[in-house]
């Protein structure tokens, strides 16, 4: 009997190994069904928010070695007493370090962050980088850890694709799965991270994926609950900020001055973003004028954050700290303005100086410092009729995030979550919306889609502006043996007038030439060195353009709406 159990125990065994065996055959071959697939959006939820988590408490631990404390949470206050070449030296060297790790991961020393993301679920079937993505993690982590004023979400978004792009490729993913999981990857990563569920999902459908189509909720929801539960695995389920219990909103006289806080908010916003982008440029005009090593880059603007914090500790890291001083009123009119002013300083410096981390971190602690002096003036011009200060600088805080990040819906859900304050919805939803309104008409639409039209990809004007780049001119023309195809005769005709396009253009080359020459078609070339004849491939047909972006036009509009 104990024999017949054991080779029934044995053939079992070998049965389920053989099953799972065909399913991963299948996976590989097919791509995964709709249970395997939330089965696959459970695991990486899983793993992205491990890694989150692994991510922040690394962050946490170097940080407490470097500066000398167990209390990070407090870190700038710590600061004030420790000798003040530590505080100049330290981003240096964190800086120096980032140069070396970027210059050998990357061929351009440019931080990968949540733009790259976008521009992956876009434009490249849902992958991002891989190589260049653990090196922004790794210089992320050490500019964080260092000193730079930056914030964690960015990494954390740019890691978890990292890891979702590697599992598409195992797994062969349609692009559609491939964009699907890499929304898991986000929600779970930025759940992990900010102990936020609602927002962590609702942040890879309204920021990456930029659609909230019915197929890809399940999934994503599933994997941001799995993130949600690891944070609190480790930090249980306390909110990152705690408000004072100072009385609420007079809702209908005070609703106006939530109105002016948003257009305050939406110009301290667009102020933040530019401040980033001049400082990247003058850091590129420098650079090319002084001749310094890109490794260098990093280190430099080390150096300057460590100057501004030898007086001004705020600016360091994340700056949670002051973030919360600010939302519970612990700070006085001139201060809240002038720490506002500097982390913006800061944060253009680091980003300018390429030493990575996000901008969603920085835009809550401003959007904070904002909405408290606003808060504290108008508290001060009519005591009668206003609530707490703190009420606004809670509304700041989600407002000039919303307008930086350019996703109203899931900032004011995440300002919530980060602070556990669900009664005064009514006031951040008013200054959320018009802060969002005025940034998004001074900015293309957001931070993240300006960073990517400054590298001419033109995500921020909709599918019709950049579903052309995704169309290789190679996969569409008419190779010159197809009988099809334009004669070469008439092919090199044109070519000698100069209407011709590479083989490994796209149509985002080639469409405006047939607008601007009036041809049927456009011979397809490879150009040889200078001097060398090009060599014709084939043809490239208006008709046939046309149909292959209509075609991808219908594929992205069934996807956004099923």
């Amino acid at each position: 009997m104990l024999k017949e159990a054991k080779t029934w125990a044995a053939q079992g065994i070998t049965a389920a190994l053989a099953y799972r065996n065909r399913v991963l055959h299948v996976i590989r071959t097919e791509g995964p069904g709709q249970a395997q697939f939330w089965v696959i959006a459970l695991v990486i939820g899983i793993a992205a928010g491990t890694a989150a988590l692994f991510f922040r408490k690394g962050i946490e631990r170097l940080q407490a070695f470097l500066y000398g404390t167990d209390d990070v949470a407090h870190l700038h206050s710590f600061a004030e007493t420790l000798p003040w070449f530590l505080i100049l030296v330290l981003p240096a060297v964190g800086g120096l370090i980032v140069g070396i790790v970027l210059n050998w991961t990357t061929n351009d020393g440019r931080v990968r962050s949540v733009a790259d993301v976008i521009e992956g679920a876009a434009l490249w079937e849902g992958r991002v980088e891989k190589r260049a993505g653990i090196g922004s993690a790794i210089a992320s982590f050490i500019t964080l850890a260092t000193g730079g004023s930056s914030g964690r979400e960015g990494p954390v978004v740019h890691m978890a694709a990292v890891m979702s792009t590697w599992v598409s490729a195992r797994i062969n993913a349609s692009a559609i799965h491939s964009r699907d999981l890499l929304g898991c990857a986000v929600a779970a990563a930025v759940s992990a991270s900010f102990n936020a569920p609602i927002a962590g999902a609702l942040f890879a459908l309204e920021v990456v994926l930029r659609h909230f189509a019915v197929h890809a909720f399940a999934p994503i929801a599933i994997a941001s609950v799995a993130g949600t539960v690891i944070n609190r695995l480790e930090y249980g389920g306390v909110s990152e900020f705690v408000l004072p219990d100072k009385g609420g909103l007079a809702f209908y006289v005070e609703l106006p001055a939530y109105l002016m806080l948003g257009v305050v908010s939406g110009v301290v916003a667009v102020a933040l973003m530019k401040a980033i982008f001049f400082a990247d440029d003058l850091g590129n005009y420098l650079q090319r004028k002084t001749r310094v090593p890109r490794v260098l880059r990093p280190a430099v603007a080390g150096l300057m954050l460590g100057a501004i914090a030898i007086v001004f500790p705020h600016i360091i890291g994340v700056g949670y700290e002051t973030t919360a001083q600010a939302i519970t009123g612990q700070l006085v009119l001139h201060e809240a303005v002038v720490f506002a002013m500097l982390k913006v300083i800061a944060v253009a410096i680091t980003m300018g100086g390429r030493m990575g981390g996000g901008v969603f971190s920085p835009s809550l602690m401003v959007g904070a410092l904002t909405g408290l002096a606003f808060g504290l003036i108008a508290t001060a011009i009519f005591p009668d009729v206003s609530g707490s200060e703190t009420l606004y600088a809670l509304a700041g805080m989600g407002a000039v995030a919303a307008a930086v990040l350019g996703a109203p819906i899931s900032t004011t859900m995440i300002v919530f979550e980060l602070t556990g304050d669900w009664q005064t919805g009514l006031a951040v939803m008013v200054a959320v919306s018009i802060s969002t309104a005025i940034a998004s008409r001074l900015v293309d639409m957001s931070f993240f889609l300006t960073q990517l039209e400054r590298r001419g990809i033109h995500l921020a004007a909709g599918p019709q502006a950049w579903l052309l780049a995704t169309l290789p001119v190679a996969k569409v023309m008419r190779r010159k043996e197809d009988a099809r195809a334009a004669s070469e005769a008439a092919c090199w005709e044109l070519i000698e007038e100069g209407v011709y396009v590479d083989g490994n253009a796209t149509l985002e080359v080639a469409m405006p030439m047939f607008e601007a020459r009036n041809v049927a078609f456009i011979p397809v070339v490879t150009l040889g060195g200078e001097g060398d004849s090009p060599e014709l491939w084939g043809s490239l047909h208006h008709v046939d353009a046309l149909k292959a972006v209509n075609r991808k036009l219908t594929d992205t509009a069934r996807e956004e709406h099923s």
